[in-house]
């Protein structure tokens, strides 16, 4: 578990280096500005790595039996949490309509996992993302002006979005597959 909370951790500094050191990301020449963004890119790379390990190492211990029918949910509402998180970089006519659309994607992705993993270390992985996701909403609301709405966009943006959504979706299970852990009710 030592592994896991080290990872949450250094995700939730990496991230904090944009609010807490905002002039250092500010650096005019290209050269330090691209050194500062990889330091921080492997600083969050690591912490992955750090999750991943501390979480399928961590003993299970049971807090909570989920109910069977969230796997449904789960797999129904996944997708949407993949487009919300490509969402702010699609073409889509619905980008303009939320704000921090990654950050609800994670947040939706942290919160379903909850509804089927009632094991205390899904809990801390989890729990603590999903506090992340939300925190850092209300922290970037309450520090930066709102950005002029996006207004570009089309269906066809949407759909491109939808169909890219479906394909990570299929990724993103066979992996779960591979690694042992079925997604799908039994």
């Amino acid at each position: 578990m030592v592994l896991l909370v080290l990872g949450l951790a250094l995700w939730i500094a990496g991230h904090a280096y944009k609010r807490v050191a905002p002039g250092a990301r500010e650096v005019k020449e290209p050269r330090i500005d691209n050194t500062s963004k990889a330091v921080v890119a492997a600083v969050l790379v690591v912490a992955v790595i750090l999750m991943v390990i501390g979480y399928r190492r961590a003993p299970f211990i049971a807090v909570y039996t989920p109910p069977e029918w969230t796997v449904h949910l789960v797999d129904l509402l996944m997708i949407v949490a993949i487009a919300l998180f490509g969402l702010n970089n699609s073409k889509s006519n619905l980008r303009g309509k939320i704000r921090h659309p990654q950050l609800w994607g994670f947040a939706l992705w942290a919160a379903l996992h909850l509804t089927v993993n009632g094991d205390l270390a899904s809990i801390v992985l989890f729990g603590v993302l999903l506090a992340w996701a939300l925190g850092e909403m209300i922290l970037l609301n309450a520090t930066t002006a709102r950005p002029a709405p996006y207004t570009g966009g089309s269906t066809k943006g949407t759909i491109r979005l939808i169909v890219i959504s479906l394909i990570l979706y299929a990724i993103i299970t066979s992996i779960h597959a591979w690694l042992g852990v079925w997604p799908f009710p039994r």
